[in-house]
């Protein structure tokens, strides 16, 4: 049986070393606002108003370190923006905070930069192209993985 096509991803709750140092990335790098606080120990974070998209807490990491290479656990989160221009703003505010990227992808259906948080965690920021535009191959959907030019990235911002 499959799972009905309504439901989506509400949010993700990330284990954090210092909730400060979270901060600064979240909301002062790629500009997310702070909608809860639960003292030192946990925020909560959004886009447009909602209750929250990112829950960061240090309720078992308080001071821990990143899991090492090797161990299971979330590989990225992925944070999807409603156009290619707002993409390109978010890379030129990563690339003015000096956070480096570690890969930046074409996948045909989206167009993707990594990167990691303060805390090691994985982090997509990526837009979605028109579904009509999505590549196809008999009927079916055909990603591929293809560099990102970002230079072309970047010009979406002027």
């Amino acid at each position: 049986m499959a799972i009905d096509p309504r439901v989506d991803i509400g949010h993700v709750h990330l284990k954090v070393s210092d909730i400060d140092r979270a901060l600064g990335f979240y909301r002062d790098v790629l500009g997310f606002e702070e909608t809860t606080r639960y003292g030192d120990q946990a925020v909560f974070i959004s886009a447009g108003g909602y209750h929250h998209h990112i829950g960061l807490n240090t309720w078992e990491s308080l001071g821990g370190s990143p899991p090492p290479p090797g161990t299971t656990g979330l590989y990225h989160v992925a944070i999807r923006y409603p156009t290619r221009a707002a993409l390109a703003d978010a890379l030129r505010r990563v690339l003015e905070a000096r956070i480096p990227l570690s890969g930046a992808s074409d996948h045909g259906v989206s167009e993707a930069i990594y990167l990691h948080d303060p805390d090691e965690n994985g982090i997509e920021l990526y837009w979605d192209r028109p579904k009509d535009q999505w590549p196809r191959e008999g009927g079916k959907v055909t990603m591929y993985t293809r560099p990102l030019d970002l230079e072309g990235l970047l010009a979406e911002t002027t």
